[in-house]
């Protein structure tokens, strides 16, 4: 016995035969959902042209940036909240700001920073450690060492601690970070004052005297190419906010990270 199945919707011109085959059935099934989904689809992509056609044409093309390669385009722009980061300084009664620690391998970053981290975890302020290495592990393992490498591993970290300094957070970076130009353009990612440039002035030969990992003793024998300090160039900062200086009265990790918490502390970056 054949019949027709009702209208489906607007689409009139649909019908489907019902027979006594299940298979047959079935298949018909499908092919009208498949159909339906077609159109589903198509219906979709119009609305959203429209919805582009209507951004453009209520002159809201101004407020967005155009990116990309070639003929690959992507339009955005920036999406403002209601909670702000004087906000989320207010929650937290502290204030977002970049502890950017750079020095030679060896010069005691990493144990200033946790050091640092410590004493402000005490006083019940928040803070986060970028530490360079740490981050190769995830964010840049895609980065090798070589100079273009570098500056964009440098680049990311510098994006990743402006994020936290918005939050509200105290962002303490630790890395090599050679390069001064690379150091700037970090710098000026953060609005005046809330980059602190903490440079741990330790020569190299103490530094390599240390050698906790190993690595000036690669570099010397010639397994590691383009090491800080031996055969690639280190600069030092011109004007950094804060110099530990290795053989100074009261250099120990811990006497050291004080030292830069009494500077959070004068600057106010530790009350809302």
């Amino acid at each position: 016995m054949i019949g027709t199945a009702s209208q489906v919707g607007s689409c009139s011109a649909l019908r489907l035969e019902t027979v006594s085959s299940p298979n047959k059935q079935m298949q018909g099934f499908l092919n009208l959902n498949n159909i339906l989904s077609v159109r589903s689809r198509s219906r979709r992509k119009l609305q959203i042209q429209m919805n582009n056609n209507e951004l453009l044409t209520n002159g809201k093309h101004s407020q967005l940036s155009t990116i990309g390669n070639g003929n690959s385009t992507n339009n955005i722009h920036w999406h403002s909240c209601s909670v702000e980061k004087h906000d989320r300084q207010k929650l937290l009664d502290q204030k977002g700001c970049v502890i950017w620690i750079t020095g030679l391998s060896g010069s005691g970053k990493s144990t200033v920073a946790c050091a640092l981290s410590q004493i402000l975890h005490r006083r019940g302020k928040l803070s986060y450690v970028l530490d360079g290495d740490n981050v190769r592990h995830g964010l840049n393992k895609n980065l090798g060492f070589k100079a273009e490498d570098r500056a964009e591993n440098i680049r990311r970290i510098g994006e990743v601690a402006k994020l936290f300094a918005d939050a509200g957070v105290i962002c303490i970076a630790s890395l090599i970070s050679p390069y001064r130009r690379d150091r700037d353009a970090c710098r000026a990612l953060l609005p005046n004052g809330d980059f602190i440039e903490v440079f741990m002035d330790v020569p190299l030969h103490i530094c390599e005297a240390r050698d906790p990992k190993g690595l000036y003793k690669l570099a010397r024998a010639g397994k590691i190419k383009g090491f800080t300090g031996i055969d690639d160039p280190y600069e030092a900062p011109i004007n950094s906010e804060i110099v530990l200086k290795h053989g100074e009265p009261c250099a120990s990790p811990t006497e050291m990270s004080e030292k830069v918490a009494a500077y959070l502390e004068d600057k106010g970056y530790l009350q809302a």
